[in-house]
């Protein structure tokens, strides 16, 4: 069964979830529940599929006994070179998932979700080595993070120390209507941008173009209009999904945090990834970008901190590229967009100095416009119809 992909879903994950609306109103605390909420759905998810299931099972448990091994060492000692191998181990499942369909090995290892479950894993050694988290965790309640249903298949990415609070808050009943509203309110949003709008725009305009134009466009209108077609398309799809996401989690009392927050209206290309699929652009800005920065720095290998910073801006793109997949379009569109925030940094900096640009509503309304278009165009390379 595929997560949020028919109105069945719902009806099941409805019934399932009436316990925990009633626990919650009640003020009772619903987590065992939600856990073995959380296993049935993982079945209906996964049981069509045995290799997904297996490779689901081996995976988890590889990546816990792992974090739980690396979490008892570091309590011990802080090894820089058993901190890497606890890295790149945890890692390895999603490089063999992007490395081995290229080997013509398409079925031998991969489920849904691998990747999020990965951002996850990695998430807890790095912040184990930072001295983060410190307690002894469960398995079961690592598990129930790794596994959170209602964001194991595209997220949003959370983060365990966020997680575990609300896992063992009990809200009071206001504070759980509250949550509840909001959940149901995430949940109307989803459907009026995953299965109206999206459906509209892929269904009447998208499958037409760029090329079945019935001479109403030029070929080259065809592309443009398939460019920012495409663009809107992508955008309800994936918030659609977000936002099922983060409501079902409300339901059930965890505050997952949002993806989405009006992307297109964004005033540069800096404030465009703080508002686009925020989970994973903070995900690789923080364990990746920071990371990068504060160890070239401390290395003092290179001594210009703006050159380390921009080198630090094609690695995070360029892995945020590969991440979507081994071909030359992901590459290219992680590249453009490493290029777009170094051009940005650079006119920030020099219009700084010269003050040519002023802060209004007409230069503000100017940047929309220049960087609405600027993405749209990197998602038209994201789409492999440029090249």
């Amino acid at each position: 069964m595929t997560p949020y992909g028919n109105i069945v879903f719902f009806i099941i994950i409805g019934m399932l979830l009436l316990p925990t609306i009633i626990l919650g109103l009640r003020e009772k605390s619903a987590k065992g529940y939600n856990i073995y909420v959380s296993i049935i759905v993982l079945a209906l998810i996964f049981g069509n599929s045995l290799n997904g299931t297996i490779s689901l099972i081996l995976f988890t448990v590889f990546q816990l006994l792992l974090i739980i091994a690396y979490q008892k060492y570091r309590l011990q000692k802080n090894s820089g070179t058993v901190f890497v191998v606890a890295v790149l181990l945890s890692i390895l499942p999603l490089v063999l998932v992007k490395v081995l369909p290229i080997l013509g090995l398409h079925h031998l290892f991969g489920f849904l979700g691998v990747s999020y479950i990965t951002f996850k894993s990695v998430q807890m050694i790095l912040e184990t080595r930072d001295g983060l988290i410190k307690d002894k965790i469960s398995a079961i309640e690592l598990a129930y993070f790794l596994l959170f249903f209602p964001t194991v298949s595209s997220g949003p990415i959370d983060r365990w120390r966020r997680f575990y609070k609300d896992m063992h808050a009990v809200p009071s009943n206001q504070d759980y209507q509250k949550l509840l509203l909001s959940g149901i309110n995430y949940i109307f949003v989803g459907f009026l941008y995953k299965f109206i709008l999206a459906y509209l725009i892929y269904n009447y305009t998208l499958i037409y173009l760029p090329n079945h134009t019935y001479n109403y466009l030029t070929p080259f209108q065809g592309q443009i209009a398939y460019m920012y077609m495409y663009s809107f398309y992508l955008f309800f799809d994936f918030a659609g999904y977000s936002a099922f996401a983060v409501g079902v989690s409300r339901i059930m009392g965890i505050q997952t945090p949002i993806n989405f927050n009006r992307p297109f209206s964004s005033r540069n290309i800096k404030d465009f990834w703080n508002r686009w699929h925020m989970s994973l652009s903070f995900w690789f800005r923080d364990y990746v970008y920071m990371r990068f920065v504060l160890w070239m720095t401390k290395k003092k290998w290179i001594k210009n901190k703006f050159i380390i910073s921009y080198i630090g801006f094609f690695l995070l793109f360029f892995l945020m590229g590969i991440w979507h997949g081994l071909e030359w379009h992901f590459v290219v569109y992680g590249l453009y967009h490493a290029l777009l925030i170094i051009s940005f940094d650079k006119f920030e900096r020099w219009n700084k100095k010269r003050k040519l640009w002023p802060k209004n509503k007409w230069t503000h309304a100017i940047g929309v416009f220049i960087t609405f278009n600027a993405v749209c165009f990197g998602f038209y390379i994201f789409s492999g119809k440029l090249f």
